[in-house]
């Protein structure tokens, strides 16, 4: 499932009949159409989470290549690896990508696994907003696969076969319906696909609301919004989920540069906020957060300080580097040095 934080891939309502979704179309006709339009030729629900099957079946015997502060290179799983892969939720195994005649992704291998704060860093254009797509199930691969919870994806998001686990795309831009309020911009995927009434649904919203640190905004339009509550917005619509379901499926977020265009302060408000809703922080509620892992893509250093754990370092459409954090500053590898100090001098040439 991806989130409509995101985007909302969910095809019209069959839960609260025609005058509601008559009502939205009224209200945003243009953008909810267009949005269809480009879906119309997928029937089954994508709501920003793609669906994913019970367990991970995969052992991986792919190359992930590490950078130890060096230009050398180490196949990190081998053959005879005995590497616990239960807990992997998400896996991208040799995935190509190109756009034309201009490739983007040459052979991307990694792995996500149950817990974790990931981030994607690396030279612009490098690919990494097209691995989000195509993690969320927005973009094919040309060549390789992406499995989740261990089973292979053979197509889109829409495929309806894989279940276990939503995944949530917030795009750089919060992608919010203009002439929505937020509180139909947040309840967007309950009022189209659930039974709920139309208070639950209220409620549910403002709960979503006050777990990002937003109250009394249900009302508002999004152009009476700054950016930094609109990106808000956009992490309360993709954190609600219908609670009447008998199972609630894990939840992978996927953030696009999400301090894009923000001041410092307001970057650390939406970076602490991303590390809140995640299992291992408290929301602004005090709640334990309820995002299984999520994926950062990010060019900001506060970001990578204050919400990431672990790096994925991509250039020219390969994972060059992989490590914590804190071995981010530290590492003698050339092309991470050159990009944590912004030197001109160095591997990476625009």
């Amino acid at each position: 499932m991806v989130s409509l934080s995101s985007v909302s891939l969910f095809p019209p309502s069959t839960g609260h009949g025609a005058s509601r979704s008559t009502k939205f179309a009224a209200a945003d006709a243009r953008a909810i159409s267009s949005f269809y339009a480009r879906q119309s030729n997928e029937r089954r629900k994508a709501v920003c989470a793609c669906v994913a099957s019970p367990r991970n079946l995969m052992s991986d015997e792919s190359s992930a290549i590490k950078f130890n502060g060096s230009s050398k290179s180490e196949h990190l799983n081998t053959i005879g690896d005995t590497e616990d892969d239960s807990d992997v939720l998400i896996e991208c195994k040799e995935v190509y990508k190109s756009f034309g005649e201009k490739k983007i992704l040459n052979g991307v291998n990694f792995k996500i696994r149950h817990g974790e704060a990931v981030g994607i860093i690396g030279p612009s254009g490098t690919g990494k907003s097209t691995v989000l797509k195509i993690i969320a199930g927005l973009l094919a691969p040309d060549k390789g696969d992406v499995y989740i919870r261990g089973k292979k994806r053979a197509g889109l998001i829409s495929d309806e076969e894989i279940s276990g686990l939503r995944i949530g795309l917030v795009f750089q831009s919060a992608a919010l319906f203009d002439s929505l309020t937020v509180r139909e911009n947040v309840g967007f995927l309950l009022y189209e696909q659930s039974r709920m009434s139309e208070d639950q649904i209220s409620e549910l919203v403002k709960e979503s609301l006050a777990a990002v640190g937003l109250k009394g905004v249900e009302d508002r339009l999004p152009s009476e919004l700054s950016g930094g509550m609109k990106k808000r917005v956009a992490l309360a619509r993709s954190i609600i989920y219908d609670t009447t379901n008998d199972s609630i499926e894990p939840e992978v977020l996927l953030y696009d540069e999400p301090t894009a265009g923000l001041d410092p302060i307001a970057s650390t408000v939406v970076e602490d906020l991303i590390r809140s809703v995640h299992i291992k922080g408290r929301d602004a509620l005090g709640k334990p957060g309820k995002i299984a892992s999520y994926v950062v893509v990010t060019h900001q250093h506060s970001t990578i300080k204050r919400a990431i754990d672990r790096l994925l370092f991509l250039h020219k459409g390969k994972i060059v580097w992989e490590g914590m954090t804190h071995e981010f500053t530290t590492s003698t590898n050339p092309i991470v040095q050159q990009f944590a100090s912004g030197s001109l001098d160095g591997p990476i040439k625009y």
